[in-house]
């Protein structure tokens, strides 16, 4: 794709396709095309992820929960959503550019850059679940694991279709990353929990 041809409605059909029909799109995903691109898609995923925790934190349905300074606290997290998203894209082409190489994939930078920011049409999806932990931590952590583990998904088919990787080292790779993200899982609700016991003892011991 060209640089010139690059429209909102573009992207957000390559988003659907990337989302619903991933092998299809990263076998032919453009390669090549310059920064531009990848720059907007990121910058538009961190845009829309932005305002699903603006509007959850708002509605005092983040991790944060509802206080007074909710609105200041939900700008300041769309603006960086949106900066670090961008940032993102050229460390996540660096991070893509690294598994390519241990799969025998591609290593143009350019090609991992366009590739990682294509695989950050999860961040919106994992933003609009976000609410969920503002229900039930549990509920939202369960829902958090299975996003994570489609991000997985299309990233086992990005490097396979998109960037030629060797599919017998991805799926070392793949199953690598899943032990770790389990690992992360159990740490997190673990962690979860001690806050949670902590907090009880706390105003237990404020009532007495």
């Amino acid at each position: 794709m060209s640089n010139e041809n690059i429209d909102i409605s573009t992207l957000l059909n390559e988003s659907w396709e990337t989302l619903l029909n991933p092998k299809e799109y990263f076998l032919s995903m453009p390669l090549k095309g310059g920064f531009a691109e990848p720059v907007l898609k990121a910058a538009m995923y961190g845009t829309v992820a932005g305002l699903f925790s603006l509007l959850w934190t708002l509605l005092g349905l983040s991790v944060l929960g509802g206080t007074m300074w909710s609105g200041a606290i939900g700008i300041m997290i769309l603006i960086s959503s949106i900066i670090g998203a961008i940032i993102a894209a050229f460390l996540g082409g660096a991070i893509m550019l690294l598994i390519s190489a241990m799969c025998g994939g591609n290593t143009d930078y350019e090609t991992n850059v366009r590739t990682a920011a294509s695989l950050m049409v999860i961040y919106p999806i994992n933003a609009f679940m976000a609410f969920l932990y503002g229900i039930n931590t549990d509920i939202g952590s369960i829902v958090g694991l299975a996003v994570s583990f489609y991000s997985l998904y299309l990233l086992y088919h990005a490097v396979i279709l998109s960037l030629k990787g060797n599919e017998s080292s991805m799926k070392i790779v793949a199953i690598v990353l899943v032990l770790l993200t389990l690992l992360g899982f159990f740490v997190g609700r673990k962690a979860s929990q001690s806050v949670q016991d902590f907090s009880k003892i706390y105003e237990e011991e404020q009532v007495d």
